[in-house]
């Protein structure tokens, strides 16, 4: 006879799974937006500031299907792909919910993109139709593309015959008078004007938008998004900040962005509440008037945002007083930062939230509810309807409080990389998880903390050091502002690590202060032995930071190699 051995108690596998009574929404995008404007015709859906516009829902709806019917009469139909470069204005969101309502799949193009970046995108994914901003800030984008396609010069407008982009038949301008070879905006509403957009059957798992990758690590990939996705993810993230009808959401975030299509605008049409354009792109300044003028209750952004504003020099002078939530995401914020967000932009209720644009974006985020220090301090827990698990180098699902990959599966995860099978199976396993590439932690109470990225990841020595935990420390020096590690080569170490730092207005500070301030405080191999006072960092047009620049310009200051000729 056998004696039974007692059970080794063992921590809880970090997985969470988003248990939810609120079911899904089971409908495409046009559909919910039909909804929305029956129920609630009357109030305010779009303030375009820099435009001088103010529609409500049913004056939206009706520059939407007049646009819609003027888009079907230029021969585009269901699965077509229209792509849309240009900044945040009205048009965007016209735009956004017209192609919805047709089914045509609407593919975000980055407004800093130049020539190579723009013909690559139209031709990986065969746009029939780009609606096209004429300038935005530097770039002329009518001559940009009057140099990549000569014909458009002697080209119908409507029916293009280019010879680099044999798919794309219709160009349409954001303008009052269009270039050769391009239809304005305002003619194609005038074509739909007395014609009702047709009734398009559409499914909830059709694909409805292609957003690009940043493609830092090789040619951009195209991430397509369903209207279960989207629409659902958007709803959620809605619900999270307790969003109403009352609600007015300030969207400095780009509209190509998931964070600004997804989180901002379709957080706002599913639950009526107002979408406020401060401007064609960020601006400190745009952004504090707005929300004292419109009396603005949410307020998005990526840390970098948030940062500026509150440094404003004019901030003490507005009225913020109507703020009350948001969402702060793309990018880990430091602690202290949040702390004044809440207390200085009078957030009590602001959320942060974790995603990427594979997932529609968002898998995790914090609640109005939560307490104090779990909101500064963590990415909140799952979203609804949502996995994610944190895994080892093998596979496996580590014990809570242990340091892994992220992975995240759902209603949320991509349908796939436009035409690219092989990357799609890369990121995307056989059982349906998305592999994230980002570290991170879930503790026993479900909230997640992001502790870097796998490739962030610096070996110093044999000493593997995660510059998110040194960034944290940094910023508590009290004359820092931003502070950002990474990891430049070195002959004797393998890295070593580098922190630029951009200091708090009117201070000054020397390398050795910092070291003082890090000696005995942080392990002496992750005190940097590099460090540079710098007076911005170099981002992306959505305000992420670009460490591989850094890297770049670094290892070259060092001669640690060559610098790159064009």
């Amino acid at each position: 006879m056998s004696i039974a051995q007692p059970v080794k108690e063992t921590a809880a596998p970090s997985y969470v799974s988003g248990v939810s009574a609120t079911p899904l929404l089971g409908m495409t995008i046009g559909e919910c937006f039909d909804t929305v404007v029956g129920e609630h015709p009357d109030r305010l859906a779009l303030v375009s500031r820099s435009q001088g516009i103010r529609w409500t829902y049913r004056e939206l709806a009706d520059v939407v299907d007049r646009f819609a019917s003027g888009l079907a009469q230029l021969g585009l139909v269901a699965g077509d792909r229209i792509g849309i470069w240009s900044p945040n204005n009205a048009e965007w969101v016209v735009t956004q919910f017209a192609t919805a309502k047709l089914g045509l799949i609407l593919v975000c193009i980055n407004p800093a993109y130049r020539p190579q970046e723009l013909e690559y995108a139209l031709q990986k994914v065969g746009c029939a139709a780009l609606i096209t901003a004429t300038s935005f800030k530097s770039s002329y984008y009518v001559g940009m593309l009057h140099d990549l396609a000569p014909e458009l010069a002697t080209g119908t407008p409507g029916q293009l015959t280019l010879q680099k982009f044999p798919e794309l038949r219709t160009i349409i301008q954001i303008c009052d008078q269009p270039s050769p070879g391009m239809i304005s905006f305002d003619a194609v509403c005038q074509r739909g004007e007395k014609i009702p957009p047709p009734d398009v059957k559409l499914s909830i798992d059709d694909a409805i938008n292609i957003q690009f990758t940043s493609g830092t690590t090789g040619a951009p990939k195209g991430a397509t998004l369903t209207h279960h996705n989207i629409l659902n993810n958007g709803y959620f993230c809605g619900r999270a900040m307790g969003f109403s009808a009352e609600d007015r959401l300030c969207i400095p975030v780009p509209f190509y962005h998931c964070f600004g299509l997804v989180l901002s605008n379709l957080a706002c049409l599913t639950h009526a509440a107002a979408m406020i354009i401060p401007g064609e792109a960020f601006n400190a300044l745009a952004v504090l008037e707005t929300i004292e003028a419109e009396k603005c209750t949410a307020l998005h952004g990526v840390p970098t945002m948030f940062i500026a504003v509150l440094e404003h020099p004019e901030f003490a002078k507005f009225d913020l007083s109507s703020l009350r939530t948001g969402i702060m995401a793309g990018a880990p914020c430091p602690v202290e930062i949040m702390r004044r967000i809440i207390d200085d932009l009078h957030m009590q209720e602001i959320t942060f939230a974790y995603g990427m644009t594979e997932t529609s974006p968002i898998s995790l985020q914090t609640s109005r509810d939560d307490p104090l220090e779990r909101r500064v301090s963590t990415v909140g827990r799952i979203h609804p309807h949502v996995e994610v698990k944190i895994v080892d180098e093998l596979g496996r699902i580590v014990p809570r409080g242990t340091q892994g990959e992220l992975c995240t599966r759902g209603y949320s995860v991509m349908r796939g990389y436009w035409g690219d099978p092989q990357k799609t199976a890369e990121a995307i396993d056989d059982a349906g998880w998305m592999h994230t590439g980002d570290l991170a932690t879930i503790d026993a109470e479900g909230y997640c903390n992001i502790t870097g990225r796998i490739k962030d990841m610096v070996i110093r020595g044999g000493e593997n050091i995660y510059p998110r935990e040194i960034e944290e420390f940094l910023h508590r020096h009290p004359k820092v502002s931003e502070a950002y590690v990474f990891g430049v080569p070195d002959p004797k170490f393998g890295e070593e690590l580098c922190a630029w730092i951009r200091l708090k207005e009117g201070e000054t500070c020397n390398e050795d202060d910092l070291r003082t301030f890090c000696r005995g405080a942080i392990a002496h191999y992750k005190i940097p032995r590099y460090i540079r006072f710098v007076d911005n960092f170099p981002l992306t047009i959505t305000g992420k930071i670009q460490k591989f620049m850094m890297r770049d310009a670094m290892s070259v200051e060092l001669g640690l190699r060559e610098e790159k000729t064009a």
